[in-house]
């Protein structure tokens, strides 16, 4: 997934989509300019709840053996499963009506949203922890899994999020490795629309 996206549909349609109970996440509303350090709605255990966009080192090393000092919006498919980044991490799914891709010169470029034709719910693939921090303070914190990018993104933006069937997420949140790391693939061509975000008030990334 990239930089934005955007949930505008009732949290309890969102629930009853994913077949899961609504945790911390009751009054969430609809929101279409999602950034990452802000909370947003994560599927795992059977239930909606908040975790911050964007894993903060957690005393992780790559593998240079060098401490891993960005905070990870985004973590490659070809690697989540073996980086000693993501080492000890767990798998979730963050839900969204669709995401804005940028093209063009710094500052002359033009936001596209990207959305279902069928206005579905999407599914991002996503891996989260549990940052810990003096005090006794503790942080639950997620990025999203990206691949290559099907046909219909390829000519706006060269990587996008690893979208996930419905009846696919069990797999990726409770499945083995092998079985998971089957659905980190492009999402199948023709599914989505994808139109210029000019009537979205978007700070360009």
């Amino acid at each position: 997934m990239p930089g934005r996206y955007f949930l505008i549909r009732p949290i309890e349609e969102v629930a009853a989509a994913a077949g899961a109970g609504i945790g911390d996440v009751a009054d969430q509303v609809s929101r279409h300019n999602i950034a990452p350090g802000e909370d947003v709605v994560v599927l795992r255990d059977g239930v909606l709840s908040l975790m911050r966009w964007g894993i903060l080192p957690v005393a992780r090393k790559n593998a240079r053996g060098r401490p891993v000092m960005e905070t990870i919006i985004n973590a490659r498919s070809e690697t989540v499963f073996d980086k000693s980044a993501f080492e000890g991490v767990g798998r979730c799914v963050v839900p969204a009506d669709g995401w804005y891709e940028w093209t063009g010169e710094r500052r002359k470029k033009t936001a596209w949203r990207l959305h279902p034709k069928d206005r579905g719910l999407l599914w991002f693939a996503a891996i989260c922890d549990t940052w810990s921090g003096p005090g006794g303070i503790s942080l639950n914190q997620v990025a999203t899994v990206t691949c290559a990018p099907n046909e219909d993104v390829e000519p706006i933006h060269h990587r996008m999020g690893v979208l996930l069937h419905r009846d696919d997420l069990s797999v990726w949140l409770d499945g083995t490795v092998e079985a998971a790391s089957a659905l980190m693939k492009p999402y199948p061509e023709g599914l989505l629309d994808i139109e210029e975000a000019s009537d979205v008030d978007l700070d360009r990334p």
